[in-house]
């Protein structure tokens, strides 16, 4: 798939329009504060890659397609207590910051749920995947993962978008402008939180955004708020930490909560999925406090479970997905876009999946229960660390997964330090937003509302822009052919 324009570009023009561009996001907020220079009062703009990346337009517009019924499997998979807790046994055993959140559900449990609402705002992450090919076609595409906590990127989704109308218009290629398509999660993941707020029905009650005790990732939170507040002017946007809540919040007789004095009506979790954002037991606090509470959560604490990897592995299980849903055109999409996925718990399958990765390496990704990037182990380095574990309980804490290969492509990546934008090659992931609304017996919304692109070196495993290992991007929508029509659930399977 080529660049929208012919690369490499003259070197005035790249210089011109590389500095209009970084003053841009400048000026628009498409920026974060720096984690090697923190300053409270200082952004910098956010990497971005110069031109958008060519996407293919039919893949596009599936993946928006299949958020809704992805929205609703989720919904299902929440709600489903059984599931959940089998699924996750043996994840419990040894991971403790899975179990602490299992035993909070539990707790909810038992004492009876205040708020059976669930507020799911939801991103589904997607590659391309070229199999063997190793060319710019692809036979399919696989989901990394589905993040039901802090899914970030609603602002610096379509802020990218922003940059790249920009520089085509500045590049006097507005007649490309078209095949950037409209984004709008921004409004859509703020509205879901309105929409909320209205089912909670008290006018003057808050929400509250969970926020780390420093926040790098600044301008995605705040446009959030913003928008909020420009939608509906009468709700207003509390933000605090886990300890702030602990220390300032309390339940009243109806499980009613507030914090520092304020009734809460919506929870919106932008922090609270790592082992290290609950540094002493009064955020354990806070966090049960929350789940006890009438205010409806984004994410509910089983909604949260819902969104741990094991659960994402016994998803792609032969049969699971019919205890969900009954419609096969629904679970035929579904399972399309599955890639590969192994239990590495003790025991026979476990021990195949062990051994196959040992095998062959650079063929899997291993992840352990966490979201927030960084966390996973690539090639190489699986063998020895399988090594240490073989033989340990810990097995269990992790899942297997094939690793998605996807088309590398040519862009300048913009970075905040660098006076030149840099030609390097790239491979990108392609976000899917969306939310619902509901409880265990009926879903009230259910909607696609917006995506995100993010892109990495080629040679890069992880690729998280707040961490700083990958760039803003938008998507380019180009026609092209598929290197062939088989379907593929691993990679050998692709192109035979």
């Amino acid at each position: 798939m080529d660049s929208c324009v012919p690369l490499p570009m003259e070197p005035k023009v790249l210089q011109e329009i590389t500095e209009k561009a970084k003053d841009y996001a400048l000026m628009h907020g498409i920026c974060m504060r720096r984690k090697d220079a923190f300053d409270r009062d200082a952004l910098h703009f956010a990497p971005f890659l110069l031109l958008p990346s060519a996407f293919p337009k039919g893949e596009f517009e599936r993946a928006c397609q299949l958020q809704t019924i992805l929205n609703e499997l989720m919904h299902k998979v929440a709600h489903d207590r059984e599931f959940l807790i089998a699924t996750l046994a043996q994840t419990v055993k040894v991971d403790e910051f899975t179990r602490r959140l299992v035993d909070i559900y539990n707790t909810v449990a038992q004492e009876g749920v205040a708020q059976p609402l669930s507020l799911g705002l939801l991103r589904s992450d997607l590659m391309l995947n070229v199999g063997p090919c190793d060319g710019p076609a692809f036979c399919c595409w696989h989901q990394v993962e589905i993040n039901t906590i802090a899914s970030g990127f609603g602002w610096l989704g379509p802020a990218s978008g922003l940059i790249h109308r920009f520089v085509l218009g500045e590049l006097g290629r507005k007649d490309l402008l078209d095949r950037i398509p409209e984004n709008n999660s921004l409004s859509g993941l703020s509205g879901a939180m309105l929409e909320a707020h209205k089912i909670y029905n008290q006018p003057k009650a808050v929400i509250l955004f969970i926020v780390e005790d420093v926040t790098y990732n600044i301008c995605d939170q705040k446009f959030h708020e913003f928008k909020i507040r420009e939608m509906n002017p009468d709700v207003f946007v509390e933000r605090k930490t886990l300890t702030e809540v602990a220390n300032e919040g309390h339940l009243d007789n109806q499980k009613r909560l507030f914090v520092d004095g304020k009734e809460i009506a919506v929870i919106y979790f932008r922090c609270g999925y790592s082992p290290d954002q609950y540094p002493s037991e009064r955020e354990w606090d806070a966090r049960l406090m929350m789940e006890r509470s009438m205010a409806i959560k984004s994410p509910s604490i089983h909604y949260h479970l819902a969104g741990t990897k094991k659960v994402q592995q016994e998803l792609a299980l032969p049969g699971t997905l019919e205890r969900f849903c009954d419609d096969p055109e629904k679970i035929k999409s579904i399972k399309s876009i599955f890639t590969g996925l192994y239990t590495l718990d003790k025991g026979e399958e476990g021990d195949k999946s062990v051994a196959m990765a040992m095998k062959n390496p650079e063929r899997f990704v291993l992840k352990p229960q966490r979201e927030g990037g960084g966390n996973n182990t690539y090639g190489d380095d699986i063998p020895p660390f399988l090594e240490s574990i073989k033989d340990s309980e810990e097995r269990n804490a992790y899942i297997l997964m094939d690793r998605i290969l996807p088309p590398k492509t040519m862009n300048y990546v913009v970075r905040p330090g660098h006076e030149k934008a840099e030609l390097k090659e790239v491979i990108s992931e392609l976000g899917i937003f969306g939310y619902v609304i509901g409880d265990q017996n009926r879903i009230i919304s259910n909607h696609q509302v917006g995506h995100m692109l993010r892109t990495k070196l080629s040679h890069v495993n992880e690729g998280g822009v707040a961490a700083g290992l990958g760039a803003l991007d938008s998507v380019f929508l180009v026609d092209v052919e598929k290197c062939c029509e088989a379907p593929c659930t691993d990679l050998d399977g692709c192109c035979q």
